[in-house]
């Protein structure tokens, strides 16, 4: 008997970050890269029990083997191997959020949505609170955009597509488990030196960082079919997409300044204290600073 966790791409066969479908974690991925995915119920903290696709096909010929070999010998209750990563290599939901999000910062999705900035909680009420700012008001004013341009709208459909597959994963994404490795610490040392080299299902040697990045290379590569020679382009368009928030922000503070602060008296007088103050301490600063050279 195998238990797995959740399974992820390659780590190293067929080759680093291989991966040809949407299950899992891999469709979770996409939509942070693309900017859809921007809140998510999880905790930073918990385990994100993630185990090589190749290490778990390793892992089944061995335990194959073993049966095969040792079916006389071997103790007649039926072994459990816990294919996880979490009790010899922990990696946890809030590295998953980081090294998700600078790669696809580095490494952008084709015609990307929103910058990618995932923020992940574990409170029921700021989650839904970023569900409806995040998600879904943008989704619906985008689908209303489309509708007087003559097109088909269809962000609201994926975003309760994505809400689907993330309810999914949410327990798992808010709870950790310590599984006992035993059976595969066994399995592992009846291989011979050139076995283990052959059939590598040690997680231990596994490096998180570099994993994550061919991971999601991997589904811009394999799964969106982007060719790297798109980066360039894909580049330019996440710097349109940053100026285009700076200049929704600041017409929104000009705004919120015309309708609230320059009706009232006392919040003009607030408003110019903290410009007051502001300027004061860039002053005090910029003259610390040239006393110091």
């Amino acid at each position: 008997t195998l238990f797995r966790s959740i399974v992820g791409a390659s780590w190293k066969e067929p080759f680093p970050g291989w991966i040809d479908n949407f299950h899992g974690p891999s469709g979770l991925f996409i939509a942070a890269g693309k900017g859809i995915l921007r809140t998510m119920r999880a905790s930073n903290s918990a385990v994100a029990d993630l185990i090589p696709v190749d290490v778990v096909i390793n892992m089944i010929l061995a335990a194959a083997w073993y049966s095969g070999v040792h079916r006389y010998s071997r103790p007649r209750n039926i072994l459990v191997y816990n294919c996880t990563t979490g009790g010899t290599n922990p990696f946890h939901w809030g590295e998953v959020e980081y090294h998700v999000i600078s790669t696809f910062k580095r490494n952008p999705l084709e015609q990307a949505f929103r910058r990618p900035n995932v923020n992940l909680t574990s409170n029921h009420l700021i989650y839904q609170y970023w569900i409806a700012v995040s998600h879904k008001a943008p989704a619906f004013l985008y689908d209303v955009y489309l509708r007087l341009t003559g097109r088909k709208p269809r962000m609201m459909k994926i975003i309760n597509r994505l809400h689907r597959s993330m309810m999914l994963v949410e327990y798992f994404t808010s709870h950790s488990w310590v599984w006992n490795t035993d059976n595969i610490n066994m399995l592992m040392g009846q291989l011979s030196p050139e076995d283990k080299k052959v059939f590598n299902f040690d997680v231990r040697q596994l490096h998180w960082a570099e994993y994550m990045e061919n991971y999601c290379m991997g589904t811009k590569k394999y799964v969106l079919n982007e060719e790297l020679s798109g980066l360039p382009a894909a580049r330019k368009h996440l710097i349109k997409l940053r100026n285009i928030r700076y200049t929704f922000n600041t017409i929104l503070v000009v705004l919120i300044w015309r309708v609230f602060i320059a009706r009232s008296q006392m919040a003009r007088n607030i408003w110019y204290f903290v410009v007051s103050l502001c300027f004061k301490f860039l002053s005090y600063f910029r003259a610390s600073s040239t006393m110091r050279y």
